[in-house]
C-alpha cells in the first residue's frame, strides 16, 4: 500500500512537471495546445549592449487562436471584482535576461467584455444627473477568436530566443 501511494505521488510530480515546462516553439512555428493554435514569430533583431556585455534584442509576436468549438468564459458576479486568471497560454523565453526592462514571458489573456452602465446621482452642485461608465462584465475567448501580443526579448549574443509554450487553462 505504501509503495502504491509513493508511486502515485511520483507519477503526479512527474506529470505536473511536464505540464509546467511546456512545449518548445520556434520562429514561425504554430503548435496546438488544448484546442488552441499558438503561433510565435520573430519580427526583428538588433545587437545591443547592456552592462558592458553584448546581447541580441528581438522584437517578437505571439498569437493564440481558438480552433476548438469550446468557448472560454469568466462571468463576473460583482463590480469591482478582481480577476487574475484570465490567461490562456504563456510563452516563456528561457534564455531571456530581462535586461533594460524587457520581457521574459508573453501571457495571452482572454478579451474583456465591456458593458456601459448608466446610473443617476446628485452632482456637486446638488443637481440630479445621469452618467454612464464602462465596466468589465466578463472575459471571453470564443471559437475562431484570435488574441495577439508583442514583446521584446534580450538574449545572450549569438543565441535565438529559446521559447516554450504552456496552457494556462
Amino acid at each position: 500500500m505504501k509503495n502504491s501511494m509513493l508511486l502515485i505521488a511520483i507519477s503526479a510530480a512527474v506529470l505536473s512537471g511536464i505540464s509546467v515546462k511546456g512545449q518548445k516553439i520556434s520562429d514561425g512555428q504554430t503548435v496546438e495546445v488544448n484546442g488552441m493554435s499558438v503561433t510565435f514569430n520573430i519580427l526583428n533583431k538588433e545587437s545591443v549592449e547592456a552592462g558592458g556585455k553584448p546581447y541580441d534584442r528581438y522584437k517578437v509576436s505571439a498569437s493564440v487562436k481558438n480552433t476548438s468549438d469550446k468557448a472560454y468564459n469568466i462571468r463576473l458576479s460583482s463590480y469591482p471584482q478582481i480577476v487574475s486568471n484570465t490567461g490562456l497560454v504563456e510563452l516563456d523565453c528561457i534564455n531571456a535576461t530581462g535586461a533594460k526592462l524587457t520581457s521574459k514571458k508573453i501571457e495571452l489573456k482572454m478579451k474583456p467584455q465591456m458593458i456601459n452602465v448608466t446610473y443617476s446621482a446628485y452632482d456637486k452642485s446638488g443637481k440630479f444627473a445621469t452618467s454612464t461608465i464602462p465596466v468589465t462584465g466578463s472575459y471571453y475567448f470564443d471559437p475562431g477568436d484570435t488574441i495577439s501580443d508583442n514583446a521584446i526579448f534580450i538574449v545572450p549574443q549569438g543565441e535565438k530566443p529559446d521559447v516554450s509554450v504552456r496552457n494556462l487553462r
